[in-house]
């Protein structure tokens, strides 16, 4: 299997493929973005041989994120549009242990693939615990990270890890050339610049149209927000319903600011903007189990920005 910029995982799961004895749980560990759950899913399929011609195979199984609740189940059974809930919940990971009980349905191995695992409630991480430290016969486990320090330590070290580096611009340019070929040069730069080494960030800002976001972000970070005009702007550029993916690639943007940024960041400002990237990435990991305000989300990321930026922003902003 090859995977465009992640050749080393690739040689690493193919050579344990071939070899005598497969380890039954791995760790696929990077920033989002990275192609780790098209990764665990092109490994699945090598793993238990499934035909090419068949797009589902019972011998896979995914936990992700399901509906919210009962209201939101009873919509997706109807094929209705439906919320998904902000966690992967224990009852998911006991239905998947009830299953592993009986033997793969068309060989001898099985994959499950849990994305994000970093996402488990902390009892359905402690379910998973048991089946990992006591595999089912010919079942592979394929955890999809974000932040493997989220998970727990004895999950962690139950598992091979293989790391997903970011890539380079070039890697993400060509990437969004084949992806995205109508995208216009100056577009495509402003997305590799956002990136921070992401490909499915680069895609994004292409596909939500962060490019306004984008300027305005940098305007704020170069010039502070003294009369919270810009923070205004932001916040009519988002939408006034933006839905999570895009929350979470305005989060994503705004630490890639901050980052672009700091090349040309006076030494006494550095403080202040590397406090402002730490408080966008607690609130990167908390945005899936936290119920924030869309519009006091985007007015905080604006406020995180402007006090990295001009030091003549209030410090009470």
């Amino acid at each position: 299997m090859k995977l465009f910029g992640h050749e080393s995982a690739s040689a690493a799961w193919n050579a344990a493929l071939s070899g005598e004895r497969m380890h039954h749980a791995w760790l696929l560990a990077g920033k989002a973005g990275l192609g780790k759950m098209h990764f665990a899913l092109a490994a699945a399929r090598e793993l238990v041989g499934a035909d090419p011609a068949m797009s589902d195979h019972p011998d896979i199984m995914v936990l992700t994120y399901g509906p919210k609740d009962d209201k939101e189940d009873r919509k997706r059974a109807d094929g209705k549009a439906f919320e998904l809930a902000r966690s992967i919940r224990i009852d998911q990971v006991r239905t998947m242990q009830r299953r592993l009980t009986t033997r793969p349905s068309l060989g001898e191995r099985r994959a499950v693939i849990i994305d994000p695992a970093d996402d488990m409630e902390r009892n359905a991480a402690n379910a998973l615990l048991k089946s990992l430290e006591e595999p089912p016969r010919g079942t592979v486990f394929l955890l999809v990270s974000h932040r493997p320090a989220r998970l727990l330590p004895t999950i962690r070290s139950r598992c091979r890890m293989l790391r997903f580096p970011s890539l380079g611009d070039a890697e993400i340019e060509a990437i969004l050339v084949d992806r995205a070929p109508s995208t216009g040069a100056d577009e495509r730069r402003a997305a590799v610049r956002a990136a921070g080494g992401s490909p499915g960030a680069a895609l994004a800002f292409i596909d939500q149209d962060l490019g306004p976001l984008s300027e305005l972000m940098g305007q704020i970070v170069r010039e502070g927000d003294p009369t919270f005009v810009l923070r205004g702007r932001l916040a009519t550029a988002i939408g006034n319903r933006p839905d999570r993916e895009r929350l979470r690639a305005m989060l994503d943007l705004a630490r890639g600011t901050l980052a672009t940024e700091l090349d040309d960041c006076p030494r006494d400002r550095l403080p202040a903007r590397i406090d402002a990237h730490q408080a966008l990435v607690r609130l990167t990991g908390e945005m899936p189990t936290y119920n924030y305000d869309p519009g006091l989300l985007v007015m905080e990321v604006g406020t995180l920005l402007a006090r990295a930026g001009a030091a003549s922003e209030r410090a009470d902003a």
